[in-house]
């Protein structure tokens, strides 16, 4: 089988020959239909997430994916071989992870795949949207505070901006003039092309802008971010501080039904095989794209 493999000192992650994971007790193996490239996958590549989370000098990269289950560890009963399921690859020092053509995850890590459901569009949902998610678990209640998240009409803002106005945020969005329908559409409220200064309650920084959002949170509020290896440096009385995602099967089943309903939207930018994972990765790194690339093992 062939999967990413992203190894020190290397500038460049490699498609290479790789035996296939045998599930561990309480483990799910998945034949991958369609893997997502997040920007989370390029600094796996580039080794910046290799000293603060102590990996090895040789891992996998990708953590979205959907397909089907292939065989099963002990325990894992309530799947059976042939369903379809997407799932989170979170842990980062194991090889293969999601960009290659079998994973082996824990049960948490995948939840089914609603009928409907193409596995593309499966595969975009579970590190943006658990990572939506999660970031909005950790804001709180809404009540009487005013929201901007950047990157409004990214991967994880995107999802972030319907999230929010269903817990009943005021949302306002920062994103491009040209993204003005989707971000209203997804439930903005105003939709802000340039940062205010201390205007916010709350900022969730879902574009990665770090100090300069910063800039828009008012004295004493909060800056929530994406990058919790890089958390700006707390000023003006902001509590600052980053959402690291955490593989749920049940909050995941009930993201994917959002999409399935069509309440969360999802977008695709390109689809490529596997083998051609680099022109996804230059893609995504050259910036401005809208929708996730997809690789087909």
């Amino acid at each position: 089988m062939k999967a990413v493999v992203a190894r020190a000192g290397r500038q460049y992650a490699e498609l290479e020959e790789s035996p296939e994971p045998t599930p561990a007790a309480g483990e799910v193996l998945v034949r991958v239909g369609a893997a997502a490239v997040n920007p989370a996958d390029l600094l796996v590549e580039q080794g910046v997430l290799r000293e603060p989370f102590g990996l090895p000098d040789v891992v996998g990269d990708g953590y979205d994916f959907a397909g089907e289950v292939a065989a099963l560890g002990a325990g894992v009963t309530d799947l059976a071989v042939g369903d379809r399921v997407a799932g989170l690859a979170a842990d980062l020092s194991r090889k293969p992870r999601a960009h290659a053509d079998i994973v082996a995850v824990p049960r948490d890590s995948v939840a089914p795949v609603p009928r409907g459901l193409e596995l593309t569009a499966a595969a975009t949902v579970p590190l943006t949207a658990l990572t939506a998610d999660q970031a909005l678990d950790d804001l709180g209640d809404p009540a009487g505070r005013s929201l901007l998240i950047t990157g409004a009409a990214g991967g994880v803002g995107g999802f972030a901006v319907r999230l929010a106005a269903d817990r009943g945020w005021q949302v306002s969005a920062l994103a491009r003039p040209t993204d003005k329908d989707f971000v209203i559409g997804a439930g903005a409220t105003d939709l802000l092309t340039t940062l205010p200064r201390a205007e916010f309650d709350v900022v969730f920084d879902a574009a990665g802008l770090q100090e300069t959002a910063l800039a828009a949170v008012r004295d004493g509020g909060r800056f929530h971010g994406v990058m919790p290896v890089a958390v700006p440096t707390s000023e003006r009385g902001i509590e600052t501080s980053a959402v690291l995602v955490q593989p749920d099967a049940a909050r995941l089943a009930e993201l994917l039904e959002l999409v399935a309903d069509g309440r969360l939207t999802v977008r695709i930018a390109g689809t490529v095989p596997l083998k051609d994972f680099r022109t996804a990765y230059d893609a995504l790194a050259s910036g401005g794209q809208r929708g996730r690339w997809l690789l087909r093992p």
